[in-house]
């Protein structure tokens, strides 16, 4: 029996960035508090199709294991045990990527973000939302400061209550 190879391990530093073509976009000033930021050009990182296309693949099937047999599907396991349990097990696979982040250990982090895109995927399949409303909803906001977008966004009810109550910016 032939043995099998294993292929040397990528390390970041042999990771040699694709020259990409970057447009830039004008962000409009947006007045944030009393405060207005000023406009500025920030560039649009345009991604290959191929790399986007397998997020669209995995939710394809996802869906595909929504009526699968639980004891041979690990996503169909995940769904039969209803919406609350997908969205902990989200949750624990983004601590998990977070703790990586902090690590330092560029491997393990992406491990860990395949994982949480993945969980999220399943979320999305528990509550039926397709990526393409996703998709759409982050083609609205590119080119926007994520200040300015930020700042447009509805305030919480608690919030507008409480002053000085909110998330942290």
């Amino acid at each position: 029996m032939p043995k099998t190879q294993r292929k040397k391990p990528v390390k970041a530093k042999d990771i040699k960035p694709k020259t990409l073509k970057v447009k830039a976009v004008t962000v409009k000033p947006v007045k944030v508090g009393r405060k207005k930021v000023a406009a500025k050009k920030l560039p649009v990182i345009p991604m290959a199709p191929s790399q986007a296309d397998v997020l669209d693949r995995l939710y394809a099937v996802v869906m595909s294991r929504v009526d699968a047999d639980p004891a041979v599907s690990h996503s169909a396991r995940l769904l039969s045990r209803g919406r609350g349990k997908v969205a902990q097990k989200f949750g624990e696979e983004a601590v998990e990527c977070l703790i990586e982040a902090v690590s330092g250990t560029p491997e393990a982090l992406i491990a860990e973000s395949a994982d949480v895109l993945y969980h999220l995927i399943v979320v999305w399949v528990s509550c039926g939302i397709s990526p393409d409303k996703v998709w759409a909803e982050l083609s609205r906001r590119e080119g926007i400061s994520g200040i300015a977008e930020k700042a447009a966004r509805p305030k919480p009810l608690l919030a507008a209550l409480k002053p000085g109550t909110s998330k942290i910016p």
